[in-house]
C-alpha cells in the first residue's frame, strides 16, 4: 500500500523575481496529443499540461498525482483512489470515468503506450474518486506503468472529436494536434509548430497550495535547431535555459558570466538497430540482393568496427558513457559488468566476419538518424559511416528532423538506423517489452523498428514481465539480456551525459530523464 503527500510532479524550475521563464532544445514537441507519440522532449512539454495518476519526483522517486492511494489487493487487482477537488483546465471536474476513458485511448492500436496501459489492466470505477484495476497476469512494476499514462478529460475529447489518438505515422491531424485540456500546472495558451509554444500558470492546479511554490506565470518554449543561434540566445538572454546545449560550446558557457551550467547523466542508451526480418533491404545495394543484417558475423562486424572512445572524445567532447549494456541505465542489469562490457574494437577482425559472411567487398545501406533529437545525432551517424567505411560498408546519412524521423521508423520504413530510449524509469521492462522484445500483440515490441526475432530471449523477458520473486525476476531479465547481446540484435553505443545550461537566476535541479520540471 501507498499512502504519500509529497510536492507535484512539475516543481523546480523557477526564476528569480521574473514571471516567464523562455525554454529552448533544439527540436519541437510532435503533437500536443498526449497519448500519440512517446518521446522525451514531446512528453516533458505534454506534462506540464496533462497528469498522470502516479508521478516520478526529479529524484526518480514515485509519488502521488491524480492518485493519492494504490493498493494491491490481490495478485491481479489494485484499488486506486483518486485525489479530490481537481478540475481540468476548462472546469470540469476530474473523475473516475475519465481514467476509465483514457485508459481505453491509451489501449488504441495507434498509440505507442499501448504495451504500458494493457500491462495495468483493465480499469473499472466504484465510485467518482475510487478505481479498481482488473489484471490479465500479475504486473511487479504497476506503478512503474502508470507514471507513462497521462490522463484526458472524457467530455472534452467527445465533444472535439478526438477519442482515439492522433497516427503520427500517418500525418494525421485533429483538435487536440493544436489544443490541450489537462489537470496540470500550466494551461496551453498557443501552439506555433517550429516556432514556440506557451504556456500560462494554472492558478487552480491542486499543487498550489503546497509549500516550495515557484514564481513562473508564463512559459515560453522555442525549439532552435542551430547548435550555434541556440548558444547565441542563451548568452545574449534572448532565452533563460538550454535543455541540450551543445557540448563543444560547454566551456564557453560555463566561463560566462551571468550563466550557469549543470551536468548529469541522461537516464537513456542510444544504440543502432538494423532490419532483420526483410530478405532484401529497402534502403540498399547489397550483392545477390540479400539482407546483410539477417547474418550474426554482419552485425557484429558493424559493432567491432566503431570506435567508440574516437566518437566520445571528438563527436561527444566528453559527455557520454560508451557501454555495451542494453538498458538505459546499469541498474537494470543490475549493475552486473558482464552485461555492460562491450565487443572490443577490431577492425582487423571486423574484416574477417565480414569476408566470412560473404562480404569481403561491403555493400551499400542507408543510415536513417535524427538531426535534432540526441546529443550530436547527426554527427554520430557520419561518424559511423566513416567507421564502416573501414569494412567496405558504403553507408549514406538520411538526417531528418524528429517529426519526421520517428513517424518514418515507426512505420518500419528504414534499413538501419540511430535510436535512443530511456526515461525516468532504471527497470530493464522499460527497454525489454517495447524495444527488445519480438513484436506481438497489445504492443509488444512496438518499437522493434528492425523486427529481430530472438525466441530464447524473448521467452526470458516475457517471464520476468509476470514473476514477482525478485531473485527470480532477475535471473530472467539477465538472461534476456545476455541472449540479446550474443545475437547483436542492437548495437550499444553509449549513455548520453546531458549539461544543462541557464541564467544564473534560473534554479533547477538535474533531472535523470532529461526532463525539465516547472512551477
Amino acid at each position: 500500500m501507498r499512502r504519500l503527500l509529497v510536492l507535484p510532479l512539475v516543481l523546480l524550475a523557477c526564476v528569480a523575481q521574473a514571471q516567464t521563464l523562455r525554454w529552448a532544445a533544439q527540436g519541437d514537441l510532435q503533437s500536443t496529443d498526449p497519448h500519440a507519440a512517446n518521446e522525451v522532449q514531446t512528453n516533458s512539454l505534454n506534462g506540464q499540461v496533462y497528469e498522470p495518476l502516479i508521478q516520478r519526483l526529479p529524484d526518480q522517486t514515485l509519488a502521488p498525482a491524480l492518485a493519492v492511494e494504490w493498493t494491491q489487493a490481490t495478485s491481479l487487482l489494485w484499488r486506486v483512489k483518486l485525489r479530490p477537488g481537481v478540475k481540468f483546465h476548462d472546469g470540469t471536474p476530474f473523475t473516475a470515468d475519465d481514467v476509465v476513458f483514457s485508459l481505453q485511448r491509451l489501449r488504441d492500436p495507434v498509440s505507442p503506450y499501448r504495451v504500458y496501459a494493457s500491462a495495468v489492466g483493465v480499469p473499472k470505477a466504484v465510485d467518482p474518486l475510487t478505481l479498481v484495476f482488473a489484471l490479465a497476469k500479475p504486473n511487479p512494476i504497476f506503478a512503474e506503468h502508470l507514471v507513462s499514462l497521462r490522463i484526458m478529460s472524457k467530455r472534452w475529447a467527445e465533444t472535439n472529436r478526438v477519442t482515439r489518438p492522433l497516427d503520427l505515422k500517418a500525418k494525421e491531424e485533429s483538435y487536440a494536434s493544436q489544443n490541450a485540456n489537462g489537470t496540470g500546472p500550466f494551461i496551453l495558451v498557443s501552439r506555433q509548430p517550429g516556432v514556440k509554444t506557451v504556456f500560462k500558470r494554472n492558478a487552480a492546479h491542486w499543487g498550489r497550495s503546497l509549500p516550495g511554490q515557484g514564481t513562473v506565470q508564463e512559459l515560453v518554449f522555442m525549439p532552435i535547431s542551430i547548435d550555434a543561434t541556440r548558444t547565441a540566445a542563451l548568452i545574449s538572454g534572448e532565452v533563460d535555459f538550454v535543455l541540450d546545449p551543445p557540448p563543444r560550446d560547454i566551456e564557453r558557457l560555463r566561463a560566462t558570466p551571468g550563466l550557469t551550467v549543470l551536468d548529469g547523466v541522461d537516464n537513456r542508451i542510444l544504440f543502432i538497430g538494423m532490419d532483420q526480418a526483410r530478405d532484401k533491404l529497402l534502403y540498399g545495394q547489397v550483392p545477390g540482393d540479400r539482407n546483410p543484417f539477417k547474418d550474426l558475423r554482419v552485425r557484429r562486424a558493424l559493432y567491432q568496427a566503431i570506435d567508440i572512445e574516437a566518437i566520445k572524445t571528438k563527436i561527444m567532447a566528453g559527455f557520454s558513457v560508451p557501454t555495451g549494456g542494453l538498458t538505459p541505465s546499469p541498474l537494470g542489469a543490475y549493475s552486473d559488468a558482464s552485461l555492460e562490457t562491450r565487443l572490443p574494437y577490431d577492425v582487423a577482425a571486423a574484416r574477417r566476419l565480414m569476408a566470412e559472411a560473404g562480404y569481403a567487398d561491403g555493400f551499400e545501406v542507408t543510415l536513417d538518424c535524427p538531426n535534432n533529437r540526441y546529443v550530436n545525432d547527426e554527427k554520430i551517424c557520419l561518424a559511423l559511416a566513416s567507421l564502416w567505411a573501414q569494412l567496405k560498408v558504403r553507408v549514406k546519412v538520411n538526417a531528418l528532423p524528429r517529426v519526421l524521423y520517428f513517424p518514418k521508423i515507426d512505420k518500419y520504413d528504414t534499413s538501419l538506423y540511430l535510436h535512443g530510449w530511456g526515461g525516468g524509469s532504471t527497470d530493464a521492462e522499460t527497454m525489454l517489452t517495447p524495444i527488445l522484445r519480438n513484436r506481438g500483440e497489445q504492443g509488444v515490441g512496438i518499437s522493434n523498428n528492425g523486427g529481430w526475432v530472438n525466441d530464447k530471449a524473448d521467452a526470458l523477458a516475457g517471464a520476468s514481465t509476470v514473476e514477482t520473486d525478485p531473485k527470480k525476476r532477475e535471473q530472467l531479465i539477465k538472461g534476456a539480456l545476455a541472449e540479446y547481446r550474443q545475437q547483436v540484435n542492437i548495437i550499444p553505443l553509449h549513455r548520453q551525459m546531458i549539461p544543462w545550461a541557464m541564467r544564473a537566476n534560473v534554479r533547477v535541479l538535474h533531472s535523470a530523464n532529461n526532463w525539465l520540471s516547472v512551477e
